[in-house]
């Protein structure tokens, strides 16, 4: 397999018989072998059976039935480990992205090992859903240091080795690109075409910013701290702690040189809270690095990533 096209569904029952036939338009043009990994997100409407039909019409075609709804970080993931191609490409499934433009993705493919895709006339609502993209890109590409225009386009293509190497939890779908930069990725960025949903149901809600926030501060963690804990809670535990030590050394010389009563202060209070918490942030830092090294260990995974290897040992 040369390429692999992985696309999540949950009750697109509308969509999914043209999403085929467009797909295949453009697929058969681009002399190459592929296979279409469609992924059924425990839809309860006849996405599924429309599906099997698929299927059985066309031996390129791989479907996947979750057994329930398990997000759409969950069906990529699945996607991803059936993957056979060289280069896997993703899409949603509503129509809105273009598979016109999947030719071109894997065109700029070459000399990179992510292309992710720009709605940059994107045909959404702004306040409840273009403005809410416009922050959340911004404020990812500033903390990540990965900076792209939308995150949020499904419309990516990826080098296997990308995506085989890649752990997805909970909403972490829309940060691929700034996940992936930890093994030292070259991604590029290209304009893609973007419709409006005629048919079915958003998925995608206002409610969806506070799950990129926190997701966002996992992925900071760990792209930044992954395989040095102690480096995140340290600096904070010891801070706090010596800043508790200073106060309490303080409120001690006023006690014993100037006979001044400290056990009502509430600065007293403070130093004492300060050191106990700097403890308890320096444990949690060593406590994490015990878990790092028992999972990297027993698993026997590495803390770096290889390119390529030249000479003998290749």
């Amino acid at each position: 397999m040369t390429v692999s096209i992985v696309i999540p569904l949950y009750n697109e029952e509308d969509n999914v018989e043209i999403l085929h036939e467009r797909l295949k338009s453009v697929l058969g043009g681009i002399g190459t072998d592929h296979e279409i990994i469609y992924v059924d997100d425990g839809s309860i409407d006849r996405t599924l059976q429309l599906l099997e039909e698929i299927q059985k019409k066309d031996k390129n075609v791989v479907v996947l039935s979750l057994r329930r709804n398990f997000g759409q970080t969950a069906a990529f993931a699945a996607g991803f480990d059936f993957a056979r191609g060289d280069i896997v490409v993703t899409m949603d499934g509503d129509l809105q992205n273009d598979p016109k433009d999947i030719p071109r993705l894997i065109e700029t493919m070459d000399g990179y090992d992510l292309v992710s895709g720009w709605r940059k006339k994107r045909k959404d609502p702004f306040i409840t859903r273009r403005l809410p993209s416009i922050i959340a890109n911004w404020l990812i590409s500033k903390v990540t240091g990965v900076r792209l225009h939308d995150y949020g386009c499904s419309l990516k293509a990826y080098k296997r080795d990308v995506v085989k190497n890649l752990r997805l939890y909970g909403e972490m779908h829309r940060f691929i690109p700034a996940v992936a930069s930890w093994y030292g990725v070259k991604i590029a960025e290209i304009e893609t075409t973007h419709h409006p949903r005629l048919r079915g149901k958003s998925k995608y809600g206002i409610s969806r910013t506070v799950k990129v926030l926190l997701d966002l501060v996992t992925v900071k963690f760990l792209q930044s701290f992954s395989t040095k804990p102690i480096q995140f809670f340290g600096p904070m535990g010891l801070t706090f702690g010596f800043s508790g030590v200073g106060i309490c050394l303080y409120l001690t010389a006023e006690k014993l040189f100037r006979g001044i009563n400290i056990g009502g202060r509430p600065l007293l209070l403070m130093g004492v809270l300060l050191i106990i918490v700097g403890v308890q942030f320096v444990g949690m830092g060593l406590l994490g690095e015990m878990i790092v090294r028992v999972y990297h260990e027993s698993q026997k995974k590495p803390i770096y990533a290889l390119k390529k290897i030249l000479g003998p040992g290749k």
